[in-house]
């Protein structure tokens, strides 16, 4: 059996066994949050992608998620033009959302991080004025149109101490016992908490 079939059955046995219902998008629930919701790529690599997930006020943007996106299986020819505005700038859920594709996540990592340089660039894009614990969650995005179910990448998110914390992400989401997220991508985001604004 090919690669791309064992993938292709494993995402949808992996749908059916992990997620009840289609999952709210995080772009959904900051708009509902704090009544706006914009995203702004920081890097965009064909593998890697960094982006700000913000709201909007009198202020300016506040940093809600900051996210680290390995793309997975991003070549299948069914989501060629939303991959294709994903990596123009679009928001990942809403563009799949809006081309038809059900969305779920497999969690498999959901944890802290001490956010204590306050002249980093995520604790930056938050605007956090003091040391705070910045939650993460782990999981992979999968796509499922009814005929097909996609693994389309891994996704490492960092939520702002005012949007979501690690209780709450644990009251959202199955906290499975899978594997941790790649180690390169944890360091990756406790260095970004950490060094000085790029």
């Amino acid at each position: 059996m090919r690669r791309s079939h064992v993938l292709t059955n494993l995402a949808a046995v992996v749908v059916c066994a992990c997620a009840a219902h289609v999952e709210t998008l995080n772009s959904e629930r900051i708009e509902q949050r704090f009544g706006s919701y914009g995203v702004e790529v920081i890097q965009q690599t064909p593998v890697l992608r960094r982006s700000n997930l913000y709201s909007t006020d009198d202020t300016g943007r506040t940093c809600r998620t900051y996210a680290i996106v390995r793309y997975l299986d991003a070549a299948s020819a069914n989501i060629a033009a939303p991959h294709q505005a994903i990596l123009k700038g679009g928001s990942i859920g809403a563009t799949f959302k809006s081309a038809g594709w059900d969305i779920y996540k497999e969690t498999f990592y959901i944890g802290e991080i001490e956010a204590v340089n306050l002249q980093s660039s995520i604790t930056r894009l938050m605007h956090i004025q003091a040391s705070a614990t910045v939650s993460v969650h782990a999981y992979r995005l999968l796509l499922s149109d009814g005929k097909e179910s996609i693994q389309y990448a891994t996704i490492l998110e960092a939520h702002h101490p005012d949007y979501l914390s690690k209780d709450d992400l644990l009251e959202i989401y199955s906290h499975g016992e899978g594997a941790m997220p790649a180690r390169k991508d944890v360091v990756a985001l406790q260095d970004l908490l950490r060094k000085p604004r790029e």
